[in-house]
């Protein structure tokens, strides 16, 4: 294996950190610790899309296990598809990075669509598929947590889409239990700005891929951006305040009394979009 090119990257676990990135490290870490997220002893999956988020992610999951009292086990699995395989030439600098974090990662190629697939495939579809591939792995390896790259932007984003489009208040989970609690979903980066992972990529000069996937430009989230963006003009910290919010119910202010578990009647607006 080719490894050079990330010997910058090997010193990271050797010195002082830059304050840029001691930043970005002290943020994922207060949300890993406030959902409580590792502990002793884990098994961890990274699921790597080869996106700035999971990079990034990998990278300061590695650097953290530097100074802190527990020790837990990362790998990575990089789902190539078929479909829209990247290059050999890209597979060698995602392995090269992964062994400069001391990660090891392993890529497995197979299809976008399910089985039982049959009709249109949209981007909900291949985020439920990419998980299952990686549920699959995660049991024939007695791995019981999945760290994805979601980060602050990714849950605000959601938040505003499923509101505003879907008329229901939920959002992504910094931890969110699957099969009975048979394996755990974590998002470490979820109280980390996206602009704080694009500085990252850009100083660290991290082998992002980026697949030549059909529906990277209509994605929903791609297209709230400009929204939010819109609401940082207003008030620099109206992510992290939306943010806030869902962690700041108000019940006594909502139609549905959460003190007294009183429930109106549901009204779906019209035109709502029922899919998933």
């Amino acid at each position: 294996m080719n490894t050079t090119g990330f010997d910058h990257i090997r010193r990271l676990f050797e010195g002082p950190l830059p304050p840029w990135l001691t930043r970005l490290a002290r943020k994922a870490g207060r949300g890993i610790n406030r959902y409580g997220m590792l502990g002793e002893g884990d098994r961890v999956l990274l699921g790597i899309s080869g996106g700035k988020d999971s990079l990034v992610m990998a990278l300061i999951l590695s650097l953290r296990r530097r100074w802190l009292p527990i020790h837990y086990h990362l790998e990575a699995v990089h789902l190539n598809w078929q479909e829209y395989p990247i290059s050999d030439e890209e597979t060698d600098r995602l392995a090269a990075y992964f062994d400069a974090i001391d990660v090891p990662f392993t890529q497995i190629t197979t299809t976008m669509f399910p089985g039982h697939y049959d009709g249109q495939f949209n981007c909900y579809l291949c985020a439920r598929n990419r998980k299952r591939l990686l549920f699959t792995y995660m049991k024939e390896h007695d791995i019981p947590i999945l760290a994805l790259g979601h980060h602050l932007d990714d849950i605000v984003e959601t938040t505003l889409i499923n509101m505003a489009m879907r008329g229901r208040l939920f959002t992504m989970m910094p931890v969110q239990p699957f099969f009975g609690g048979l394996f755990t979903l974590i998002r470490p980066l979820c109280e980390v700005p996206e602009s704080q992972v694009r500085t990252a990529v850009e100083k660290l000069g991290l082998p992002v891929v980026k697949p030549d996937c059909p529906y990277k430009d209509t994605n929903l989230r791609l297209r709230v951006k400009p929204l939010v963006e819109q609401l940082a003009t207003l008030d620099p910290l109206a992510r992290e305040k939306i943010y806030r919010s869902l962690l700041n119910i108000q019940p006594d202010y909502l139609p549905i009394s959460l003190k007294t578990g009183h429930e109106y009647t549901t009204v779906e607006p019209e035109g709502t979009d029922e899919g998933p």
